[in-house]
């Protein structure tokens, strides 16, 4: 009998922090994870699958037969290792560069007063008007002259130019409260301490979320590092998944081998990095 009762104590208290509305708010949710989890699902199955059943017409949800094959064949024969660390070192030494570069010109706009200063910021705003291929031609020109072409410099350095980076900073940096700054002065510190032992340490949360915005950027980049970089052997992980696609003979189970490793890199950081992203959404929402 006492089973019993907690039983239908517990259903009770159910029933009363679910209401009819959150059923249904989570279920739709539930819906929409599900409908966008399918084609990773689909892409995992199918690079477990030989090529005979993954050209079928109607598509197997889960492997008849189970294979490596496919990524045997990459780890062998393909350069997806170099790959690998060729995306790891462009897209983490970009983000790091950002993140250096977007703080400190946000800390200057947002913190500091010297002349051309709102210039410089209506600049920026503008810079996101511009079409990005309007700007192929100039910076391969630039790169070009500087020597850079078929280089990893010559693809991270473009890339450090982020006006969103900027802009994101400043709208955060702008609503820290002026007693902090206030009273570091008092202490001495100079701008640079404050930048670095107050606003740095205060904006994490907001420098974790762009960090993560620019090394997803950064890591799905094609067009130009397509353009920039001339050897095989210098290749990133999106331009090597296209330079195995034969136009002959279609390798669905390969080509989907390969699309999962370049993106479980990113599903890893999202799940390690996601409070801090949520962390970010939330102070943007109450500084507003």
């Amino acid at each position: 009998m006492s089973d019993a009762r907690a039983d239908r104590s517990r259903l009770d208290r159910l029933r009363d922090d679910w209401s009819l509305e959150d059923v249904g708010i989570h279920a739709v949710l539930y819906g929409f994870a599900i409908l966008f989890a399918m084609p990773y699902f689909y892409m995992l199955t199918v690079s477990f699958q030989p090529r005979s059943e993954a050209i079928e017409p109607v598509p197997h949800w889960i492997p008849q037969t189970f294979t490596l094959q496919h990524y045997e064949y990459l780890f062998q024969n393909s350069l997806i290792v170099k790959w690998t660390f060729n995306t790891f070192l462009i897209a983490g030494t970009a983000t790091l560069l950002i993140l250096l570069a977007d703080s400190m010109i946000a800390y200057s706009l947002s913190r500091m007063d010297w002349p051309g200063q709102s210039v410089i910021l209506v600049i920026i705003v503008a810079s996101f008007m511009v079409p990005y291929y309007l700007n192929i031609v100039p910076l391969f020109t630039i790169v070009a002259n500087l020597g850079l072409v078929n280089s990893y410099l010559g693809v991270i350095l473009p890339a450090v130019a982020s006006p969103l980076g900027v802009f994101m900073l400043y709208q955060f940096f702008k609503d820290i409260p002026e007693e902090y700054e206030e009273a570091a002065r008092l202490d001495g510190f100079s701008n640079f301490q404050i930048y670095t032992r107050i606003v740095l340490p205060l904006s994490r949360p907001v420098m974790t979320a762009l960090g993560l915005f620019m090394f997803v950027y950064n890591w799905n980049a094609f067009l130009w590092p397509l353009i920039v970089l001339q050897d095989n052997a210098s290749y990133t992980l999106p331009i090597g998944l296209v330079s195995t696609l034969n136009a002959q003979i279609y390798r669905p189970g390969r080509t989907m081998a390969m699309a999962l490793i370049a993106s479980v890199p990113l599903i890893l950081m999202f799940l390690l990095l996601q409070r801090y992203l949520v962390r970010a959404v939330e102070l943007q929402g109450v500084t507003e």
